[in-house]
């Protein structure tokens, strides 16, 4: 039995997608260049022409423009580590598994430095944005769930959205939102 936590607004207060895109944008400029774009690949996920897939991976094109983006990503958390909530430090077990829409190349480097070995994430490429597979999203996390770690079964569940109530049914204990540092019971799970 493990304890499964969304990353971003659960276990990390914001959208570390968001946070490391403006990051960037502060120390690569060039970054900003790519904006036309994200703003045509926006366009067209809100007219339903793509999907959540093919816009983050239209978005994400902006890693081309991040030189050595695996050492921005170390320089990233050493600015952002300190945004881990309170609630899960003080609940942390060696046998979490985060599970996350986020890239996984952004989220190993944090998960790594508080001890966390089982991660799920969006497997996206650091150099191109190119996903390999499905964004980490909604039904989605339970399939890459029950995919990557057979034999595991989740405990409780931790989210701040309710596009997460696939995994909030896995949870044989108790489902959490999370609105900021509290916890509140997750109704409406069956």
């Amino acid at each position: 039995m493990v304890n499964v936590y969304d990353f971003d607004n659960t276990i990390y207060d914001g959208d570390s997608t968001a946070h490391f895109y403006f990051y960037c944008v502060r120390r690569f400029p060039s970054v900003l260049l790519w904006l036309p774009y994200q703003g045509g690949a926006f366009l067209l996920y809100l007219l339903g022409i793509y999907t959540k897939t093919q816009f983050k991976e239209r978005f994400y094109r902006f890693f081309r423009s991040v030189p050595e983006i695996e050492a921005v990503v170390e320089r990233f958390w050493d600015d952002k580590q300190g945004r881990i909530k309170a609630w899960y430090r003080a609940n942390q077990r060696p046998d979490d598994v985060v599970i996350s829409a986020s890239p996984e190349f952004l989220l190993r480097p944090v998960c790594e430095r508080l001890g966390i070995s089982h991660l799920i994430a969006s497997r996206v490429d650091a150099r191109t944005g190119k996903y390999d597979g499905l964004n980490c999203y909604g039904e989605e996390k339970a399939v890459r769930f029950r995919a990557e770690m057979p034999g595991y079964k989740v405990e409780n569940f931790y989210s701040d959205s309710r596009s997460d109530t696939p995994m909030a049914r896995l949870a044989s204990g108790q489902a959490y939102l999370v609105l900021g540092e509290r916890l509140v019971k997750w109704d409406g799970r069956a």
